[in-house]
């Protein structure tokens, strides 16, 4: 589960640590992890239900695409 200080919205422009997790709540990080991942953003919001914020846990689910 990710911590309650991991969900601080996305700045755009900042990597790293930032890139790490996905915000929901970001519609420019929705449309371009959904794109980057080739799934819809309702798959993508199922998969980020199911396994966490977690890019990598996300990239591993195997319903989002």
């Amino acid at each position: 589960q990710v911590a309650e200080a991991c969900l601080v919205p996305d700045e755009p422009k900042k990597t790293g640590s930032d890139r790490k997790l996905i915000s929901l709540d970001q519609k420019h990080e929705l449309r371009d992890w959904a794109g980057s991942f080739g799934c819809s953003e309702q798959q993508l919001r199922e998969a980020v239900k199911a396994v966490g914020h977690s890019v990598e846990e996300v990239r591993r689910y195997p319903n989002k695409g």
